[in-house]
């Protein structure tokens, strides 16, 4: 028998194809795709100008230098670095009004797609902002943390943009019991409080993201001491992964989904690796870069958690109808 296709398809389909989408389609789910991973890129590209001492490879901002825009042949790798991280929030602002051109239609059919496409699009600008600042004040890793959690959070907004593409609009049901709910809000508390730790422990360490002296020789620091740091930033890592534990069995026990609960435990256990590897081989660069990536992958996860707790419609479905 052949589909014929709902009433909301056969309209959609007789549009040409460059017109902006009514409902949800393959370019809108590549484009929240492409927010999600562009963002998570522009974590790993921070991290590698901090890593590589390049945090002041262009020394102002918005300009690379006070007379030029981009980067010069005398700034050398750290000048390249520096601008290439620039240019890659301007990728994020053209996938970013992509995205919102692309749901902008959707705003009484899909209204949450709609304002977390708004969301990211003005969190980009603070983001953008809050990176010059840290230029401005010579990398104060303050400023820097800031930054990481503004590129944090939009990582969690575009991993829901990317849930409620795949798997539609929430519905009124609830897929867990009350104490899973629970355990789930315990497990993004723990989250919350490792990732801070985890911004103030990098901003104690070695990693200062410049070799340039600043303030009477003393790079800037937080002034707390590396090692204890680390230890502080174990315990809430090591209760998040006992709380995902409980979040994987206890999915087994009811039967129900388990695969975004996995997920998260698979990037906490890489995260938890990485994180003691790095701290008894001297923090090299390579591995606190991955171990800011999965970060980014953390959150995101624990998004993907959150979200699978409540029912979906599906993708095509609508909060109200289309206008003739």
């Amino acid at each position: 028998m052949t589909r014929v296709g709902t009433p909301v398809e056969q309209d959609v389909r007789s549009e040409p194809w460059w017109s902006l989408p009514r409902v949800v389609d393959a370019r809108v789910v590549a484009l929240a795709w492409a927010s999600f991973v562009v963002e998570v890129l522009l974590i790993g590209t921070g991290g590698l100008v901090r890593l590589t001492a390049s945090g002041l490879g262009c020394p102002t901002w918005p300009k690379c230098t006070a007379e030029s825009l981009v980067s010069t042949p005398e700034m050398g790798i750290h000048g390249v670095i520096e601008f290439g991280n620039r240019l890659l929030t301007f990728v994020l602002v053209v996938v970013a009004v992509a995205m919102f051109l692309a749901v902008v239609r959707m705003l009484r059919t899909r209204p949450e797609l709609f304002w977390l496409a708004f969301a990211q699009g003005v969190a980009i600008p603070v983001q953008a902002v809050i990176g010059g600042l840290s230029v401005l004040t010579s990398l104060n890793p303050f400023v820097v943390g800031l930054h990481f959690v503004v590129s944090a959070a939009l990582t969690a907004v575009t991993a829901a943009l990317v849930y409620r593409t795949v798997h539609g609009p929430r519905t009124a049901d609830r897929l867990v019991p009350a104490w899973y709910t629970g355990v789930v809000r315990a497990t993004v508390a723990a989250v919350v409080v490792t990732v801070l730790v985890g911004i103030l422990t990098t901003g104690s360490g070695p990693h200062a993201g410049a070799d340039e002296k600043v303030d009477g020789g003393r790079l800037h620091r937080t002034g707390f001491d590396p090692a204890v740091m680390e230890h502080v930033h174990a315990w809430p890592a090591y209760a998040l992964f006992a709380l995902t534990l409980v979040l994987v069995v206890g999915a087994v026990r009811l039967r129900l989904s388990s695969k975004w609960a996995l997920l998260l435990l698979v990037v906490e256990f890489l995260q938890i690796a990485v994180g003691l590897t790095q701290a008894r081989t001297g923090l090299p660069a390579g591995l606190v870069g991955t171990h800011m990536v999965l970060a980014g992958l953390l959150v995101g996860a624990t998004t993907a958690v959150v979200l699978s707790t409540r029912g979906s419609a599906g993708r095509l479905a609508l909060r109200e109808p289309l206008d003739a």
